[in-house]
């Protein structure tokens, strides 16, 4: 996606690392502010600006052992905001470098998402 076209975004994801939180902006106003979890110890979640590249309601983990990840959008490679089963661990870094949400909330996001589509959507990402 062209840099252009991610700046132009309306809607916005933005994840602080180091506070563990979400928040969502569209066109300029801020709609959510939620608790994340994001990569522990030995598994970092990336940094940058990126644009969604695949949506999927329903999926599960290959290579975690077919963990269920409920409305994923997947940004980069493996890597995707979705939901999570572990409500308890979010607001603290648990997952193997996605980016976890309470499942309510993820599928709110997801539906924002599908709404705006890719080149409406920017996720920023950042420590």
């Amino acid at each position: 996606m062209a840099p252009d076209a991610v700046r132009a975004a309306a809607l916005k994801v933005e994840i602080d690392l180091s506070a563990q939180e979400m928040h969502i902006q569209l066109d300029g106003r801020t709609l959510h502010a939620w608790p994340v979890s994001t990569g522990r110890p030995g598994y970092g979640t990336p940094t940058g600006s990126y644009a969604p590249i695949r949506l999927e309601a329903k999926w599960y983990s290959r290579k975690y052992n077919n963990a269920p990840m409920p409305h994923s959008i997947f940004f980069r490679g493996g890597y995707a905001i979705h939901g999570t089963t572990e409500i308890s661990s979010l607001g603290r870094p648990a997952s193997h470098g996605c980016v976890r949400l309470h499942p309510d909330n993820a599928r709110i996001l997801f539906d924002l998402v599908r709404r705006h589509g890719f080149s409406g959507t920017r996720i920023s990402i950042r420590r």
